[in-house]
């Protein structure tokens, strides 16, 4: 036990936690030596029982400023019942989490076992069987072995909502307060995020009860981070795609897609450009998204082009680069994607593509994050030089509503005054007629003057009469 002595006599190590000798023994095998900071605001409140709510940037040590303190009651109070559920948002975050307590629980008897959707339910049922301390899932698989009684939360002390915001989501919160209605009412609530948009703050504060908050910028980036937008257009997306991952710093690189289609669709031309590329996207069976990530962690691939579903809480060791080939939904997603690099002590680059449509989502995204995105020039030849810079600069001038392009129009008419109106005359008599000017004629516009008030007259009613000499007085 030399390395727990040596990390409980030094000072501001995990020892200063009064953590379990095998958990000491398992940090100092797996190389952790000082706490984070989120690790050091959280552990001491989890410890003590008190409701958490943990907010700090992607790759700080979210997952074991929670799983220390659970491993640590689990080791001092053996039950023969699961005392800890964790929930999470998609299967990969769920596995990443079991492994991460499974590797700080690994000189322990406490067991963990995982449950999400993709796996034969069978399989979970004998698994759960076997009662294991921790269980770590999805809310849907879940809730579906609640509702079967395969799944006894009786005696659960202790709740994780691990990336809340996602957890509190429209399309997680029925299933969780299903969840929430079988777990006991006294238990420990514990919810960790990068992120927690303020509407979403109100519903964690119905679960969470006096918590002990800790809130360490979580809506920037993280510093380690050089992330920056590149301007261009739609159609030379793929082209710059190429351009950036030909880059000489990227090895290894997560591109971001929004539709899984596209992201299925753009793996496969950058394996048959001779890129160690695959895809992880939804459609994907569980084996198959297995495969996936095992083969990018253990190097088979170079390239993950993924949707939103590798965003969350993903932890792939040495990302060079992330690539935004479509801009994230909002800024929260946009920092859970930029943070799959630059993870612990490491530095990395995020690079975004943006189009002249997406004008709006960078104003919104700069003004959560609180600073501006630098811009900067796409490598190869499809920078925007300066007509496509117009371009993107014209782009507010063309959704200018029209009403008010009428109005400057009108008023710069009214300013000039009489001479401009003759000159104006003028010219368009000179010059060939364009669309523009014939647009402009009230010759074209006469003859739908005179159809439309025998229309509405023949509409409102009145003697077939009337319409008949009104239709004369027209002719």
């Amino acid at each position: 036990m030399s390395s727990a002595i040596a990390q409980t006599e030094s000072e501001g190590g995990f020892g200063s936690f009064s953590l379990n000798a095998a958990l000491l023994d398992a940090l100092d095998a797996a190389d952790f030596r000082t706490p984070r900071p989120i690790q050091t605001e959280t552990i001491p409140a989890c410890l003590d029982g008190r409701d958490v709510m943990g907010l700090a940037q992607t790759g700080t040590g979210k997952t074991a400023a929670f799983a220390l303190p659970i491993l640590h009651r689990n080791i001092r109070k053996r039950s023969k019942a699961t005392r800890t559920l964790i929930l999470a948002p998609t299967r990969e975050l769920a596995n990443q989490i079991a492994d991460e307590i499974r590797m700080l629980a690994q000189f322990t008897n406490v067991s963990t076992f995982t449950v999400f959707g993709g796996i034969p339910l069978q399989k979970h049922i004998r698994g759960l069987k076997r009662r294991p301390d921790i269980v770590v899932g999805c809310p849907g698989r879940v809730l579906d072995l609640l509702n079967r009684g395969a799944l006894d939360l009786s005696q659960v002390d202790t709740l994780v909502l691990d990336e809340a915001d996602h957890m509190f989501d429209m399309g997680f919160l029925p299933d969780l307060k299903k969840i929430l209605a079988k777990l006991p009412a006294k238990r420990q609530n514990l919810l960790f995020s990068a992120t927690m948009p303020r509407a979403i703050r109100s519903l964690a504060d119905q679960v969470l009860t006096d918590p002990h908050v800790v809130e360490l910028a979580p809506s920037a980036p993280s510093e380690r981070v050089e992330h920056y937008l590149h301007k261009v257009q739609e159609g030379a997306k793929s082209q710059l795609l190429q351009d950036v991952l030909s880059a000489a710093d990227c090895s290894t690189a997560i591109v971001f897609m929004r539709t899984k289609h596209r992201a299925k669709r753009t793996a496969q031309q950058l394996a048959k450009l001779g890129k160690n590329a695959v895809a992880l996207q939804g459609n994907m069976s569980q084996a198959q998204r297995d495969r996936a990530m095992a083969g990018f962690r253990e190097g088979k691939y170079d390239v993950l082009v993924a949707t939103d579903i590798a965003a969350r809480g993903l932890d792939v060791a040495g990302i060079d680069y992330v690539v935004n080939f479509d801009v994230p939904n909002t800024a929260e997603a946009y920092t859970h994607r930029i943070g799959r690099t630059g993870r612990s002590d490491a530095s990395g680059k995020a690079c975004t593509f943006v189009t002249p449509s997406d004008r709006a989502w960078v104003r919104s995204t700069e003004k959560v994050l609180g600073s501006s995105i630098p811009i900067r020039k796409a490598p190869g030849d499809h920078s925007t030089g300066s007509a496509k810079d117009e371009a993107f600069e014209l782009d507010s001038e063309r959704r200018r509503p029209r009403r008010k392009q009428r109005a400057r129009r009108s008023g710069g008419s009214a300013r000039n005054g009489s001479k401009s109106g003759t000159s104006e005359k003028a010219s368009r008599s000179a010059k060939p007629r364009s669309r523009d000017a014939g647009e402009a004629s009230d010759k074209p516009a006469k003859p739908a003057r005179r159809r439309r008030p025998a229309r509405r007259k023949k509409a409102s009613g009145r003697s077939r009469g009337a319409s008949t000499a009104s239709g004369s007085a027209h002719r």
